[in-house]
């Protein structure tokens, strides 16, 4: 018996993430930070995908780490916490993506943004596979 560490909807799913991340980080530095300094549309475009996947990395590792550290601090503002905690992460996203900048302030609210990106993608992916399943079909 065999199994796949890694299948397609685990890659799809990642990746949608990626791009939605990406997104994201384009809307709040639009709105809220100094537009990049790349050359290129193409630059720009590399430079938000790159800074998407960097924002993704340092989610899954960092953030696990620091709530699980800062929990009972978290409780104790009832989570006003994690704003600062996921303000810094995007911040810390944008200090090491390359042609982006934004201050520490932003960043914290474009936390918001990126999660609103976010929440809007699983919505409508979210729909998307419970339209197929709903009519009593099997999922394939």
């Amino acid at each position: 018996m065999t199994t796949k560490l890694i299948n397609r909807e685990s890659i799809s799913s990642f990746l949608v993430r990626w791009v939605s991340c990406s997104v994201g980080l384009w809307i709040s530095v639009s709105l809220f930070g100094n537009k990049t300094n790349a050359d290129t549309w193409l630059q720009s475009v590399l430079t938000y995908l790159g800074a998407g996947l960097i924002f993704s990395a340092v989610n899954a590792v960092l953030r696990t780490a620091l709530v699980s550290l800062s929990m009972p601090f978290i409780l104790l503002t009832l989570g006003l916490l994690m704003l600062l905690i996921n303000g810094f992460l995007v911040w810390l996203t944008i200090v090491i993506a390359p042609h982006i900048e934004m201050s520490f302030g932003y960043a914290i609210i474009s936390s918001f943004v990126i999660s609103l990106v976010n929440y809007i993608v699983s919505l409508i992916i979210g729909f998307k596979s419970f339209s197929k399943t709903s009519n009593g079909g099997d999922k394939k």
